[in-house]
C-alpha cells in the first residue's frame, strides 16, 4: 500500500510500471539500459480514490492525462531504474495530495469607503492631467 493521506491509499497494484530507453546524452550505458521509468495511474477508474479527489485530480493532471483517464509520468531523471521508480511514485503521490486538498471557498467581499474614494480621486487627478493637454487657447499650431 502507498499512503497518500491518512484517508486515501493506493494499491500497488493500481499503478503500472514500465522500464524504457531514457532520452538525451549518457553515452553507451543510455542506449544498453532502460533506466528511465514510464508510470501508468488509472485514475478514471481507481477504487482508492473519493469521487471529489478524482475529479480534481483529473483536472489538475494536464497533459499528463490520457483519453482513457491515465495519468502517465515519465521518470528519467537519474541513472537507476529505482531511484527513477521512486521518483515517478513520489511524482504521484505529491499530484494525488495537491488533489486532495479541497479549495478554499472564494468569500465575496465589497470595496471599503476609502478604497473607493482612493480610486476616484486618482480618475480625477487622470482627468485633469489630460484636460491639461489640450491646445492653449491664442497660440497657433
Amino acid at each position: 500500500m502507498i499512503r497518500i493521506t491518512s484517508q486515501i491509499a493506493l494499491d500497488e497494484r493500481e499503478i503500472e510500471l514500465q522500464f524504457i530507453r531514457a532520452s538525451g546524452p549518457g553515452g553507451q550505458n543510455v542506449n544498453k539500459v532502460s533506466t528511465a521509468v514510464q508510470l501508468r495511474f488509472d485514475a478514471a477508474h481507481s477504487p482508492s480514490l473519493p469521487e471529489d479527489v478524482r475529479a480534481r485530480l483529473l483536472r489538475m493532471a494536464g497533459s499528463r492525462l490520457t483519453n482513457e483517464g491515465e495519468i502517465v509520468i515519465e521518470a528519467k531523471r537519474h541513472r537507476t531504474q529505482e531511484r527513477n521508480k521512486q521518483d515517478a511514485i513520489k511524482r504521484l503521490v505529491e499530484l494525488i495530495q495537491r488533489a486532495s486538498e479541497k479549495p478554499k471557498p472564494r468569500i465575496a467581499t465589497k470595496p471599503t469607503r476609502a478604497s473607493k474614494q482612493r480610486r476616484l480621486e486618482g480618475k480625477q487627478r487622470r482627468g485633469e492631467t489630460k484636460r491639461g493637454r489640450g491646445t492653449v487657447a491664442g497660440e497657433q499650431g
